[in-house]
């Protein structure tokens, strides 16, 4: 029998935005397109960097661990006892790009987080659609 409290939970949120890999790729990794629609930060697209980002409520000590331009973005995310991984996977269609973001790491314990991440996350992929609108 799998012991639970050793697994954890992933938050997923996928969309098709109708606009090209590259102009996604922008809005996730130039840091004032990141300040519009997630938070404040200090981001390098370089591997092994450490970034904060910033908001009212505190800050998220990240780390990036993986870049694949237009592709896959890959970072830690560490705030408040939460060890968790973000990963964004861009896939071109005929319609635009599929877009996945993955938070995973969330302990059972952390029903808190997890349930912040689930809303959260919503609220970032729409204020990311609304971007993407207005940048060239």
């Amino acid at each position: 029998m799998t012991e639970i409290s050793n697994e954890t939970r992933s938050v997923i949120v996928e969309r098709e935005i109708p606009f090209p890999p590259e102009k996604i790729w922008r809005a996730l990794t130039q840091p004032h397109l990141i300040a519009d629609w997630l938070m404040k930060n200090d981001f390098v697209p370089v591997v092994d960097r450490r970034f904060k980002l910033s908001a009212d409520w505190g800050s998220v000590d990240c780390q990036v661990l993986e870049i694949e331009p237009n592709k896959t973005l890959s970072y830690t995310w560490a705030a408040y006892d939460l060890e968790s991984i973000v990963t964004w996977t861009l896939t071109p269609t005929g319609a635009g790009t599929q877009l996945r973001m993955e938070q995973s790491g969330f302990r059972p314990d952390q029903r808190q987080a997890y349930g912040g991440a689930k809303s959260g996350w919503q609220q970032f992929f729409a204020k990311l659609e609304q971007v993407l609108t207005r940048i060239e």
